[in-house]
């Protein structure tokens, strides 16, 4: 089998290591250049052939949307951006996928498969990332920063940001709507209990139909959650 030859565009280079840690797991791609921008993107093409491209939209120089319209004969793209607002531009460029900063594994698998027109099965258990050593990566202070899951004690919305406080260490806020958040989480470790509040379930040290306590602080539930959440704490 011939791999698939991708070239990763970014100017972040945690986000860079992101898609290829996650390219390492799968057969039948090849990374064959990384770049930190749309201008030296647009030159190893004129030297390279490539049958796939990660692109980042917002970065220096040149957007990724105006990169990929000046390109006469574009290979098959897949954007990476922390910003849902270019969605139509992606349905515009047909685009093969769009996804959101910070990638899941799994939503990553859903994209890679619509390349090869099959799904792609998951690595072999031995490659798996352990669930303790899962982490995501958020954009924060202009820079990409690494969160351990199992370090996440809750996620409070705060209108177009949400605040991600940890078992150690200060909060971080991100630009990012909580329900976006919510899908990249593993639902087995983490449960919404209100429009404000998502909450690692492991670390929950007490509750009530309408409130719950985490490392001291104290959490409403929303009415809607509250059977939902009861279930879940009790291990249903």
């Amino acid at each position: 089998m011939i791999p698939i030859r991708c070239l990763l565009v970014d100017d972040e280079p945690p986000a860079l290591d992101v898609i290829e840690s996650y390219l390492d797991g799968i057969d039948g791609f090849e990374i064959v250049g990384k770049c930190a921008n749309a201008v030296e993107a647009f030159r190893f093409l004129q030297n390279r052939q490539v049958d796939l491209l990660f692109l980042d939209i917002q970065m220096p120089k040149l957007l990724g949307t105006d990169f990929l319209r000046s390109l006469p004969q574009p290979p098959k793209v897949i954007f990476t951006t922390a910003h849902r607002e270019y969605a139509l531009d992606g349905f515009d460029l047909n685009v093969v996928d769009y996804l959101l900063k910070p990638i899941a594994f799994d939503r990553f698998l859903k994209a890679i498969a619509k390349v090869v027109d099959t799904p792609v099965p998951p690595p072999a258990p031995e490659r798996e990332q352990p669930v303790s050593d899962a982490f995501l990566y958020f954009r924060a202070d202009r820079r990409m920063v690494k969160v351990f899951v199992r370090d996440i004690l809750y996620i409070e919305s705060l209108k177009d940001y949400v605040r991600i406080v940890l078992v150690q260490g200060k909060p971080i806020v991100v630009k990012q709507a909580i329900s976006s958040l919510e899908s990249t989480l593993p639902g087995r470790q983490f449960i919404r209990i209100h429009r404000s509040f998502i909450v690692a379930i492991d670390k929950v040290t007490a509750y009530t139909p309408t409130h719950l306590e985490i490392s001291g602080t104290e959490l409403p539930v929303g009415r809607l959650f509250q059977k939902e959440v009861a279930r879940a704490l009790a291990g249903i």
